[in-house]
């Protein structure tokens, strides 16, 4: 099959997954492919592209099971593109996928991706329409947390083939609507009805959006808990310094002032950082002798307040 991909391996899930187990996997390996891990490495950068499209397909009960409708109807013995379902084969009706030629458009259009043909997956009939205005038609548009917050404008293919360039206003969030005037369905007098983009915000690997703030979870050794210092943290502006105090606790946040979503008036929200202590998963033979005087001559019980219980 042409570009086919297999989500579930890419995340290293069985077919049988739960949501729980998805979201795991995702998280592990978003970490570990995640382009400010890894700068310059190419090949980490679109593992890190087929990961998030992956959790994006399966973590979404609706695409998923379209997703395994897909591969299953493409894997039939002597499948031809074009050709119609077989007898027997355990399809909805409304699921017909000879339209696609390759992975790539199915994905695109389940997806709702911009450039991709409006379809069942991802253009629908307005649902709120009056009977004025039933030839209103509604696509999700799906973004990425930066591709929200920055903006911008973009070029969007609909029903047709015609390429609208729309703008995509800073710091817009999930739920709210792009108007496209006269974008819509053609109407009897040859007018046309309005295209209504609602904008959905793809999970991120390490920001999480509530409000206009921005939050995210950044692990720090235990030498850095104890000790204080100066760390790098990630925002939607790029890199900054946090200066962390000597005897950190884990889950203690630290806010930066003006670096969320904006909120109008010029005004934006901040971003919460939240500290986890993270013991390393190897030591080198100093380390472990170091960390074995340590706990000799540490002059504190973290149980004691439990054991008075």
């Amino acid at each position: 099959m042409q570009n086919f991909k297999d989500y579930y391996k890419i995340l290293g899930v069985s077919k049988g997954a739960d949501v729980t187990e998805i979201k795991q996997a995702f998280r592990k390996l978003a970490r570990q492919y995640h382009p400010d891990v890894n700068p310059g490495d190419k090949s980490a950068e679109e593992k890190f592209k087929d990961i998030n499209e992956a959790y994006e397909v399966l973590s979404d009960p609706a695409k998923r099971r379209q997703y395994d409708q897909f591969g299953q109807y493409y894997q039939q013995t002597g499948f031809r593109p074009g050709s119609p379902f077989e007898p027997g084969m355990d399809f909805t009706p409304t699921m017909d996928f000879t339209p696609f030629q390759d992975f790539q458009e199915f994905i695109d259009q389940l997806l709702g991706r911009a450039g991709a043909t409006p379809g069942n997956a991802g253009f629908r009939p307005n649902p709120g329409a009056t009977s004025q205005s039933n030839y209103d038609t509604e696509a999700t548009i799906h973004l990425t947390l930066p591709e929200a917050y920055v903006g911008g404008r973009r070029k969007l293919r609909i029903e047709g083939g015609k390429v609208l360039d729309i703008t995509i206003p800073p710091g817009v969030t999930s739920g709210k609507k792009i108007r496209l005037r006269g974008q819509g369905q053609i109407k009897p007098s040859g007018e046309a009805g309005d295209l209504y983009l609602k904008v959905q915000i793809k999970e991120h690997p390490v920001f999480k959006l509530e409000g206009a703030d921005v939050l995210c979870t950044i692990p720090v050794s235990p030498s850095e808990a104890v000790l204080g210092g100066e760390i790098t943290v990630p925002t939607l502006d790029g890199k900054v310094t946090l200066r962390v105090p000597p005897g950190v606790r884990p889950g203690q946040k630290f806010r930066l002032s003006g670096k969320g979503f904006p909120k109008g008036g010029g005004e934006r929200g901040d971003q919460l950082v939240s500290l986890q202590v993270v013991p390393p998963e190897k030591v080198s033979e100093r380390e472990r002798e170091l960390y074995a005087e340590l706990q000799r001559i540490q002059s504190y019980d973290p149980r004691s307040t439990v054991m008075q219980v």
